[in-house]
């Protein structure tokens, strides 16, 4: 187990030799050798691998039986070197039954051993010909002798136990069931399951398949590890394709090629102390009562895979943006904006307000909010011109982002205002005796608070409401300024971060304003003007020289550390470690570090300015808002430091 809580999982799919256990065996003990040296501390192998599945009524033979039960014994004795734990499928008879049975093996002993539960009989699949369900077992384990080892627990209800890893197996079938054993598991504790299975290939059953998966290790909040058998199958009537997947809580992690004619392992780095941290916080762990009892079996841990060159999980270095191919981002975008524009509209209906005042400066922030607000709008059926736009010059404004800003609103066909704000702030530098050459932070928020208070008092001049900008990525850092940009009467980006607000502005720069080529150009060049409050003079060439990612750090670096902290709880190190995954050859290991311990400086340092936020949509799985996902107090102090 590795010290950021990762178990390294496998399923391997060896080629079968239908009704040869020691052909079987041999392949199985390759294959268990090579993922045992590849980290792997947990090893799956499909349904009845030791026999094959498909020996039909072979399975009434002692000859195989008998055969079977020696192959688990010589894997057990040959793999007695390796640290992994070992999940093969065999036929394990038992008072005068057989049951389809997952064998559990750690060092040369047998651990346990886990009858299937809901034998498939419909179709093409004949199993209750061959097998007992194990409900006809008592509830309790059993102890059994098999494969030379003695005291065998023989039962459903079993959990191994592996580092801080829990895991439970169930067969095939189990997962297709109304009820799954998986579910029982999972409420006592199980995070990984491991289904040992033989699922034929039909047109679309294998996306059917991995939805289920995907579903089940989103519902239990588990990996699922389904280990499907593969080439060498009798095809007498159906073709076996090996569709093993690797899934954590609704994410693929690894999936096998299918089809192919060699053995093939697949392997996963499941993220425990992840699934741990979420079960916490969904109340359906909580409430389930009166759920069978599990036996808890130990498994030696002497695993820890080297994770710093072999990662078998893939990081996604932008967890906010949309991933996929441009039918998935169109959906995406699509539901984003439209969740902005409810709330907004909700909120105008309710407060029966018909105007709106918004600053519009040329940056993301205040372009994503005019749309939103713009197609808010439309929707309610009022004029566009109830919008007022208001441009609010400062000593840092470029002629760049100011003629977008004013071109936009004519584009748009909002009403606008310009206000330069620049003698009102002299006035009040003289009124508090400060040093307008002096551009330290009073300078800065001297403006942004004439800036807002331009925008309260004509909004209650013309009976609106201020639409707030400033968006979660800004929030996260405390990146405004405190009842100056920091305040509105709704904002429409509150968790909306700012690689999303990018990826939004330029989505709906040429799907819905693809009609208006002017506009459109405008937002395009907003998304790739450099990211700033122009709160400073301008560089001398007219261009912007206050730029906030030179400041703070890269948004994308940021946007990164906020998801994995709020999402999943991580400590730092092991964001720090992820992040040096996800953004390989994009930064080094020192930069990561210094925005890092930034990050997590400002994150805590400013948790005040979230404590009073205005009210605005939440539209994604992070939301800073202390009314409903984030309440922490505003005086911690030390810890967000970074430790080793």
């Amino acid at each position: 187990m590795n010290r950021f809580g990762y178990i390294r999982v496998a399923a391997a799919m060896p080629v079968v030799h239908i009704a040869d256990p020691e052909a079987n065996c041999k392949e199985i003990i390759r294959l268990a050798r090579t993922a045992d040296k590849e980290g792997a501390s947990i090893i799956a192998f499909p349904e009845l691998s030791i026999c094959a599945y498909t020996c039909a009524d072979l399975f009434g033979h002692e000859k195989l039986i008998r055969e079977s039960e020696e192959a688990v014994a010589e894997l057990a004795g040959a793999t007695r070197e390796c640290s992994a734990v070992l999940i093969v499928g065999a036929p394990v008879r038992h008072s005068g039954r057989l049951f389809n049975c997952a064998i559990v093996i750690q060092e040369g002993k047998v651990l346990g051993i886990v009858p299937k539960t809901y034998l498939a009989g419909n179709g093409e699949f004949y199993e209750p010909r061959w097998f007992e369900s194990s409900r006809v077992l008592p509830d309790k384990c059993l102890r059994i002798s098999y494969a030379y080892s003695d005291n065998v627990p023989f039962g459903v209800q079993q959990i191994f136990k592996i580092g801080e890893a829990r895991f439970a197996v169930e067969l095939c079938q189990d997962l297709w069931a109304p009820v799954p054993q998986s579910t029982w598991a999972a409420l006592a504790g199980a995070q990984v399951i491991v289904n040992l299975s033989a699922s034929n290939e039909i047109l679309l059953k294998h996306q059917y398949r991995k939805s289920l998966v995907s579903a089940t290790a989103s519902r239990l909040v588990a990996a699922y590890v389904y280990c499907s058998s593969g080439y060498g199958e009798s095809t007498q009537d159906l073709v076996w394709a090996g569709s093993s997947l690797i899934n954590e809580y609704g994410r693929l992690i690894a999936e096998a090629e299918r089809f192919g004619r060699e053995a093939r392992i697949i392997y996963g780095d499941i993220d425990v102390r992840r699934l741990e941290s979420q079960r916490c916080k969904e109340h359906a762990f909580h409430f389930q009562s009166k759920s069978p009892v599990f036996e808890e079996t130990p498994c030696k841990d002497l695993q820890s895979p080297d994770l710093e060159n072999k990662f078998y999980r893939y990081v996604e270095a932008h967890p906010f943006v949309p991933q996929g191919d441009d039918a998935a981002l169109a959906e995406r975008c699509q539901e984003i904006l439209s969740s902005q524009i409810c709330g907004l509209s909700t909120r105008l209906e309710h407060i029966r307000c018909k105007h709106a005042v918004i600053g519009i400066s040329g940056g993301l922030d205040s372009t994503l909010a005019l749309l939103v607000t713009v197609l808010a709008f439309d929707g309610l059926g009022l004029p566009r011109e109830n919008i007022l736009g208001v441009t609010m010059p400062g000593f840092g404004t470029t002629d760049r982002t100011h003629e977008n800003a004013v071109e936009l609103m004519r584009l748009l066909g909002i009403s606008s205002k310009e206000i330069s704000i620049v003698p009102a702030v002299r006035q009040h530098f003289a009124d508090i005796g400060h040093d307008e050459d002096k551009h330290d932070l009073t300078y800065e928020n001297s403006q942004a608070r004439e800036r807002t208070q331009i925008l309260m008092d004509l909004a209650g001049k013309i009976g609106g409401i201020v639409i707030g900008t400033g968006d979660l990525s800004e929030l996260a850092l405390g990146w405004c300024t405190y009842n100056g940009d920091h305040m509105s009467m709704y904002g429409v980006n509150t968790s909306v971060p700012k690689t999303l607000v990018q990826t939004l502005v330029k989505w709906a720069a040429k799907n819905r304003f693809a009609d208006n080529a002017e506009a459109q150009r405008i937002l395009i060049d907003v998304v790739d003007t450099p990211i700033s409050p122009e709160l400073v003079p301008a560089a001398a060439d007219g261009t912007i020289q206050q730029k906030t990612e030179d400041l703070v750090g890269p948004y994308e670096l940021h946007d990164f550390f906020l998801y994995n902290f709020f999402r999943h709880g991580f400590e730092p190190q092991k964001i720090l470690f992820l992040a040096r995954k996800a953004f390989k050859g994009a930064y080094d290991d020192e930069t990561i570090e210094k925005w890092l311990a930034a990050f997590m400086r400002r994150f805590f340092t400013q948790q005040f300015k979230r404590s009073c936020i205005p009210d605005g949509p939440k539209v994604g799985s992070v939301s800073l808002s202390p009314r409903g996902d984030w309440r922490m107090p505003s005086d911690i102090e030390n810890y967000w430091k970074l430790k080793d």
